[in-house]
């Protein structure tokens, strides 16, 4: 079956309404259905509304609190320490960027890590809060164990996704935001669905052997670091891994390598977990603590007219700026429709009847 092409409008309003139907305020249904939102519509297929039944269950088994207390646990000026009390992350997330730009607006840079949280969609939608704001904005999050460090068959780190967004004056805001694996989980998801086979280098099997099967994480295997392997620079991918683990949990008193709970509801919670939920970490530095933002931005132009106009290899590839993929999709899917895989449209469907909450592109 083909491909099903829906309005954002139509896809917000459902996913709204089943975050009301777990007990959401209007206000955090709003705030998470944007979040989960902005993935789909920048075309990041992995982390959107795919993942919404994955939500939901983790609120059916407890593990996702609908109405959280957050609160600031600890703070200096410039720095924060978020309790999310179980809360959805899509929700916990934009509440710490929020206090990390009001301490950046205060003394010029704000940092926050964060504890006691749940999967927080994709890390763009919380770093480019601080974009309109004139900050830059930086957003991390340690994750579910899948990931095998180089050299080893047992998962220790999640994908542990990294965005920097920083502003620009005529051209769009530069936006890097990646997974510290070579592929996100998602994207294996996403292959399932379509049953194709993985290329060399996203994932081992449980020796550690090269493989191509994207269930095979199902059977004992692991994602790799980004470069896939030694010769190709998966230490260095490791090495990042390692790095959001520590800025996200350790920083914050979260759980850490492979005590962070998983994503999925049904797999069991690690044994003697060393601190509270999955961690982030997200920071906001204002401009104009460093150089004036209006000469910040007109080099920042200048700089990515430069890489746009860069001699290309074969002189028909264009040089793209971290940011562009996902910004063609965003206007595309704007004007078009988001378009969703049938099993996720059959998935969508189940859970609105399971919840009581009408479809509306069948209405």
């Amino acid at each position: 079956m083909a491909e099903q092409v829906f309005s954002y409008q139509q896809l917000y309003s459902f996913v709204v309404a089943i975050f009301n139907k777990i007990g959401c305020s209007e206000q955090d249904a709003v705030t998470a259905a944007k979040v989960l939102l902005s993935a789909d519509i920048r075309g990041v297929d992995s982390h959107g509304i795919a993942r919404l039944s994955g939500y939901v269950r983790l609120w059916e088994v407890q593990r996702v609190n609908a109405q959280p207390q957050i609160k600031i646990i600890h703070e200096t000026p410039s720095t924060a320490v978020i309790d999310g009390d179980s809360g959805l992350g899509l929700v916990v997330a934009p509440y710490a960027m929020q206090v990390a730009i009001e301490k950046a607006k205060a003394v010029g840079t704000g940092w926050v890590s964060v504890q006691n949280s749940n999967h927080f969609g994709i890390a763009a939608a919380h770093a480019m809060m601080a974009l309109e704001h004139d900050m830059i904005g930086m957003a991390m999050t340690n994750a579910s164990p899948l990931v095998a460090p180089t050299f080893s068959t047992a998962k220790m780190l999640g994908t542990n996704p990294i965005c920097v967004a920083a502003p620009a004056g005529q051209q769009p805001a530069f936006v890097a935001d990646l997974a510290t694996t070579t592929a996100a989980n998602g994207k294996l998801e996403i292959l399932q669905r379509k049953n194709q086979a993985a290329p060399a280098g996203w994932i081992q099997d449980a020796e550690g052997n090269t493989s191509h099967d994207p269930h095979e994480l199902k059977k004992g295997g692991a994602l790799l670091p980004l470069g896939g392997d030694r010769e190709h620079g998966s230490h260095k991918g490791y090495a990042l891994g390692a790095i959001v683990d520590i800025f996200s949990a350790l920083l914050s008193g979260a759980n850490y390598a492979p005590w962070v709970p998983p994503f999925p509801a049904y797999v069991p919670m690690p044994a003697q977990q060393p601190g509270k939920g999955i961690g982030h970490f997200l920071g906001a530095m204002r401009i104009d603590a460093f150089r004036p933002a209006a000469d910040f931005k007109q080099s920042m132009d200048h700089w990515i007219e430069g890489f746009r106009n860069a001699a290309t290899i074969t002189g028909e590839e264009k040089v793209l700026v971290p940011g562009d993929p996902e910004r063609e999709f965003e206007a595309e899917r704007t004007a078009n429709g988001i378009p969703l895989l049938p099993a996720v449209v059959d998935d969508l469907k189940g859970l609105g009847e399971k919840l009581g909450v009408e479809i509306p592109w069948t209405q």
